[in-house]
């Protein structure tokens, strides 16, 4: 990528009460960074505290940051990013996928996940792309999803 410009992608986690979206996040950001790109991963206080107990040296997840304070970067138009995955499983993660669409250039992706994700994905109302699944415990189907879609992004 000599003299290309090197893509700034978010992951934005909000509660972590799913099992999937720690392995899911963590996948994610190095899958991403492998590619080239400069990830910044965010998260609820909860959220970043399960990323930092399992990717203890900070292999998986190189920046690991506090999601308010990012959006408040954002707002404040000290940040953007020209991607963004927003992970979420309920209203509240649907709320700063709303707000980031709505403040930021970023390429959006809803990452959708758990129990009701075909029905909360059914109430996205802003322009993202859905990559849905159903699962709460087994990631694979979910990170099976996310490859094809990295591919897309890295082609």
């Amino acid at each position: 990528m000599t003299g290309a410009k090197v893509l700034q992608v978010l992951l934005m986690m909000g509660c972590p009460e799913i099992p999937i979206q720690t392995s899911i996040a963590l996948y994610l950001s190095h899958k991403l960074t492998n590619l080239g790109f400069d990830v910044t991963v965010a998260g609820t206080e909860a959220a970043t505290r399960l990323l930092k107990v399992s990717d203890s040296d900070g292999y998986y997840a190189k920046k690991l940051v506090n999601l308010d304070k990012t959006m408040e970067d954002i707002i404040e138009k000290k940040s953007d990013f020209d991607i963004c995955f927003a992970f979420m499983h309920n209203d509240a993660g649907m709320t700063y996928a709303a707000t980031m669409s709505a403040l930021s250039q970023a390429k959006l992706y809803s990452i959708v996940f758990g129990r009701h994700a075909d029905e909360l994905a059914e109430t996205i109302e802003f322009e993202s792309e859905k990559i849905v699944s159903k699962d709460v415990h087994n990631p694979l189907r979910l990170k099976n999803r996310l490859d094809k879609v990295v591919e897309g992004i890295a082609a």
